[in-house]
């Protein structure tokens, strides 16, 4: 079953440059993956600052099996570490 992930992230001000650098290295990492879609990063028109991506996956199965491998992980808590706070997921299915 195909499923959308929703990643949120709050981005302080000055870091925008900084993120763009490990989203874009994240984002090559993940369209080699089996079960990858597509994937798309929308900003937060009234609220500076947030942002959104939306990921579809073949399956949960599939997601799961990229957000715990070592190669995200290592990329994802610079992303944290970046930003002072944990990036949140929610995880929608057709």
């Amino acid at each position: 079953m195909a499923a959308k992930i929703l990643i949120k992230r709050q981005v302080p001000e000055g870091k925008e440059a900084a993120l763009g650098v490990l989203l874009r290295e994240l984002r090559v990492l993940t369209m080699n993956r089996e079960g990858y879609i597509s994937g798309e990063t929308l900003k937060r028109y009234d609220r500076p600052g947030e942002s959104l991506v939306i990921s579809t996956w073949a399956s949960v199965d599939q997601w799961r099996t990229w957000v715990l491998s070592k190669e995200r992980i290592e990329i994802q808590e610079k992303i944290d570490q970046l930003l002072g706070m944990k990036t949140e997921y929610e995880i929608y299915t057709y």
